[in-house]
């Protein structure tokens, strides 16, 4: 077995965040009834580590993490001529945001980052919004065709960096 990861420090946060607030698209896996996994790609909306994107209520993604809420989701920035790219791997669990007041400033947010874009404007019952709120973080950069990957746990954080995760 392992050890255990350590907690995340305000310098790997800093690295994460700044990917994440560079990309717009990710991949979410959760768990199917059957036991096998689905891997989606989605747009999300980042505030720190934490994550938001939308589903359809019919979904087959919507129904898999409301049965169960464990998912990861993998961000990658690409990179130059070399296959040189940067990316990042988390575990954690999704959660449906709905506060009405929460879901309006997750509109104002995407479009200030998306002015042309206009994911977050649920229409009636079709849509959900969700929370990703990561448990496990693992930064991966690859250089000259090698990576290099290091894990962290969401725990005690330096100074500073508690307002970038939640």
């Amino acid at each position: 077995m392992s050890p255990a990861a350590p907690p995340i420090h305000g310098g790997a946060v800093a690295a994460v965040v700044e990917l994440l607030d560079r990309e717009r698209l990710m991949t979410v896996a959760c768990n199917r009834p059957d036991g096998w996994p689905q891997a989606t790609t989605v747009g999300y909306l980042n505030e720190g580590l934490n994550l938001y994107f939308v589903v359809a209520r019919t979904s087959q993604k919507f129904a898999n993490l409301q049965a169960d809420p464990r998912a990861s989701v993998a961000i990658r920035s690409p990179g130059g001529s070399r296959g040189d790219a940067v990316g990042v791997s988390m575990a954690g669990r999704v959660v449906e945001v709905v506060d009405p007041a929460a879901v309006e400033r997750l509109n104002r947010r995407i479009i200030e980052r998306y002015p042309d874009l206009h994911a977050y404007c649920p229409s009636g019952d079709s849509v959900a919004v969700l929370h990703f709120r990561p448990s496990i973080v693992s930064p991966v950069g690859v250089t000259r065709g090698r990576s290099d990957a290091e894990t962290f746990t969401i725990g005690d954080v330096e100074p500073g960096g508690v307002s970038q995760l939640f």
